[in-house]
């Protein structure tokens, strides 16, 4: 990246849309009817494995469901959140029936483009590290809804993802 552009966020191009429902299982099966999107790998993100877990810049302890599926070079994920509290209740708050939270980018480096994002003014709201196999992949929630009218989320995906806890294909 050069000079001009580090006082800019980590966004090269948009690779995941976020979207905060009630109960992943009814909306999968309304994703699958109304536009066949199919297959979804379904996640359980707490601690473990999730380490480094915050909230607001404070340490925290979350649990959240979600679930992938590709649409052409799109991720979407879906996420329910089960205990916080997370800024997906905060979105409740706002949007009782859910709706679309972020925007997500994949970075090579979390730890780098969160301290360009920092540099530039942008505070994490929310972050966890250490998902995959081998302790890698990480996202940061950066608080950029005030200025942008959308959180970005910063994606370091995993060198080796594991197993999904289950695959909804219906």
């Amino acid at each position: 990246m050069d000079a001009t552009n580090l006082s800019r966020l980590p966004i090269g191009q948009f690779n995941q849309i976020g979207i905060v429902v009630r109960d992943l299982h009814a909306a999968m099966a309304q994703y699958v009817e109304q536009l066949g999107l199919r297959p979804w790998s379904v996640y359980t993100f707490a601690s473990p494995p999730v380490q480094e877990m915050t909230y607001r810049g404070k340490p925290a302890s979350f649990k959240i469901r979600v679930a992938f599926a590709m649409l052409g070079p799109l991720q979407v994920e879906l996420i329910e959140p089960i205990t916080g509290p997370t800024i997906y209740d905060e979105f409740f708050a706002k949007q009782p029936e859910g709706g679309l939270h972020h925007i997500g980018i994949w970075v090579p480096n979390l730890a780098a483009a969160v301290a360009q994002a920092r540099a530039q003014g942008t505070d994490v709201i929310q972050s966890g590290r250490g998902y995959g196999v081998g302790g890698d992949g990480g996202f940061a929630y950066l608080d950029t809804e005030p200025k942008l009218g959308v959180i970005y989320e910063l994606i370091e995906l995993p060198g080796e993802r594991r197993p999904p806890d289950e695959v909804f294909a219906k």
